[in-house]
């Protein structure tokens, strides 16, 4: 019998309501106890076990894949992002890597436009305020006008500017590519160096992948060109800012608040500076909520896995999922 390891935070929940397609495929699951992703020695204990992965953003390095390899044939990441593989060694080891392209780019984006909205309209401290029992009016700014800078215009990047232009915001963006002129004129963007969009945007919002490029890309340095009254907004990866740096900036009133969805240790450490600063707003890497998007990564990183292990593609109705109507519900947490 195959055996694959599940560590895809988001799918373990729901992982009963797909069993019956694994079982008819003779595929046992081995269902790894995870909050937010699993590290290299975690991931150790499941090496030369495995034919194949459902992984979340889980550190597959270099000696990891080594360990696991020849067995180990495919990991079918649930999501886009797969900076945690080693790329280069799997390739090398003729390990297959499958992930869904663009599974969150409307979710996120969506996400992105609600963090400049809060902080432009004050919207979660006048709350905060009313129910404090404190009548304070404190003033907003229309987004026509402020100026947004979009660091990485790929899928996200292109979604939270198609969205603000909505709105009337001035437009910068940066990339490290060249982005088609078709979409920079029909959106009203100007591409930038980088230096300038941090000195003349009102909110920064970044949204790159994590490479060599990006790493720290938001240091001491980038923050001090930021305005006095600029928000920075990550709801790409956690490393890609001085987390150090940024709580420094923030608590020194260099720049106005933050919006993170992603940290460079996930959970966020208890002790962490940024938790006590009431100019942050902090969500646990779930920027991308959608059900509907789930679902469909859900089924995608399924079909991908039995792709990447020689399978037909599961046959007849796919297993149903309940509706969720939005709001706040219960979190998720894994098994």
């Amino acid at each position: 019998m195959l055996q694959v390891h599940v560590s895809a935070p988001y799918m373990i929940p729901v992982l009963d309501r797909f069993r019956p397609l694994f079982e008819s495929a003779g595929i046992d699951l081995l269902v790894a106890p995870v909050q937010e992703r699993l590290s290299g020695p975690e991931l150790m204990a499941f090496a030369g076990r495995i034919d194949g992965a459902m992984c979340g953003d889980d550190a597959f390095t270099a000696s990891v894949l080594e360990a696991a390899a020849p067995r180990l044939k495919v990991l079918s990441k649930w999501g886009t992002g797969i900076d945690s593989i080693d790329r280069a060694a799997a390739k090398r080891l003729g390990i297959q890597i499958f992930n869904t392209h663009g599974a969150f780019t409307e979710a996120v984006a969506d996400s992105v436009m609600g963090y400049i909205l809060s902080f432009a309209r004050t919207i979660p401290w006048a709350d905060r305020d009313v129910k404090g029992k404190r009548w304070v009016k404190r003033p907003g700014v229309a987004l026509h006008e402020m100026t947004l800078g979009v660091v990485g215009v790929g899928a996200v990047g292109k979604a939270v500017l198609s969205r603000a232009r909505a709105f009337g915001m001035t437009l910068f963006g940066n990339d490290i590519v060249a982005i088609d002129p078709a979409f920079l004129r029909d959106t009203n963007v100007t591409m930038v160096p980088l230096e300038t969009l941090l000195e003349r945007s009102d909110f920064v919002s970044l949204n790159c992948d994590l490479n060599p490029t990006s790493l720290g890309l938001i240091s001491a340095e980038a923050l001090s060109r930021m305005k006095p009254t600029a928000v920075l907004i990550n709801t790409a990866r956690g490393p890609v800012i001085d987390e150090a740096a940024l709580a420094k900036a923030l608590k020194d009133e260099r720049i106005a608040g933050a919006a993170l969805d992603v940290f460079q240790e996930e959970p966020i450490p208890p002790s962490s500076p940024l938790i006590a600063l009431d100019n942050v707003l902090l969500a646990p890497h779930n920027a991308n909520s959608s059900p509907q998007a789930w679902e469909r990564v859900h089924r995608n990183t399924i079909e991908n896995l039995f792709r990447g292990l020689g399978l037909p593609l599961p046959a007849g109705e796919w297993p149903a999922a309940k509706r969720h109507s939005g709001g706040p519900a219960p979190s998720r947490k894994g098994a």
